[in-house]
């Protein structure tokens, strides 16, 4: 992708230097060993208020009250990630570009259909973060939250997508980017707050189908800013959106069902399958047009 020259967002809150205690909880040896305490706590009323307190720090602000009965630090249920911090903040820069380039094409694309876009912030963390939507860590991947409309993101995300899908390069980065701001674009239209109430008399089996048609509408979204990042700032090269249908392909629900446990569940899909991820992304691509990308 060519993209060095271009404009770069002021939509972005840089929250990687923030100390998260997601994917830092404390291991279940540690609890075993708190058992005889917290059953003691059990049996007063001051200890029951400690407890619940407790759990209130724990969920809703993310701080491990383990720690202070602990000598003031957690059990690492993980290894520390080496950052390389040129290369981080390279790919920072990267991320607030393919966001302006976002902003500017879907001002354009919304407003041919009489409509208004507004600009979502995009939050870059490491580890685990504190959303309107709740606390997530990293392993939950790049989300929306429909709440605070926001975009979060942690960069080691782009190295999982290298290494472990096998779909390394720019636009598969920026593919990744795009469809999480496609997620923005239907919270303005209305989108999720209709399939969130649909999916309310709805089994678990059609919720999931219905939620496959939110993402692969999303996945036809970030066509559409494939689409203009092509022909209105020239970022797409020969070669580009081969990496971003492979990045699509590799996080298929059945490609990632497969290599988790053998064998493919479609009804348990809430994503779509690798074929269908392809095809939404390309009919966006071929398009440019909202249009083509309704869910009905």
């Amino acid at each position: 992708m060519k993209w060095e020259d271009n404009r770069r967002s002021s939509n972005i809150e840089d929250r990687r230097d923030e100390t998260q205690s997601f994917g830092s909880r404390t291991n279940a040896g540690s609890i075993l060993s708190l058992l005889p305490i917290i059953k003691t706590l059990l049996g007063t009323t001051i200890g029951r208020v400690i407890l619940v307190i407790g759990v209130v720090l724990y969920f809703g602000f993310g701080i491990n009250p383990l720690a202070f009965l602990e000598g003031g630090h957690t059990t690492q249920t993980s290894e520390q990630k080496v950052i390389n911090k040129q290369q981080d903040d390279k790919q920072a820069v990267f991320v607030s570009v393919v966001l302006a380039q976002t902003e500017d094409i879907w001002k354009e694309v919304l407003k041919k259909n009489g409509l208004k876009y507004s600009d979502a912030k995009l939050v870059l963390f490491r580890g685990g973060v504190k959303s309107s939507c709740g606390f997530a860590s990293s392993q939950v991947g790049p989300f929306y939250c429909p709440i605070d409309k926001k975009v979060y993101l942690d960069l080691s995300f782009f190295d999982e997508l290298a290494k472990k899908y096998k779909a390394p390069g720019e636009f598969a980065q920026a593919y990744v980017v795009a469809h999480e701001i496609g997620h923005h674009v239907q919270n303005l239209l209305g989108i999720l707050n209709k399939i969130q109430a649909e999916k309310q008399a709805l089994s678990t089996k059609e919720q999931n189908a219905l939620q496959v048609k939110v993402e692969l509408q999303a996945d036809c979204y970030a066509g559409i800013w494939a689409y203009y990042s092509k022909t209105k700032f020239g970022s797409i090269e020969e070669g580009d959106l081969e990496a971003g249908l492979r990045a699509a392909s590799a996080i298929g629900d059945d490609t990632l069902q497969k290599q988790a446990q053998g064998y493919v569940v479609p009804d348990s899909f809430t994503h779509g399958s690798s074929k269908d991820r392809m095809e939404a992304l390309k009919k966006g691509f071929y398009s440019g047009d909202l249009k083509t990308c309704s869910i009905n």
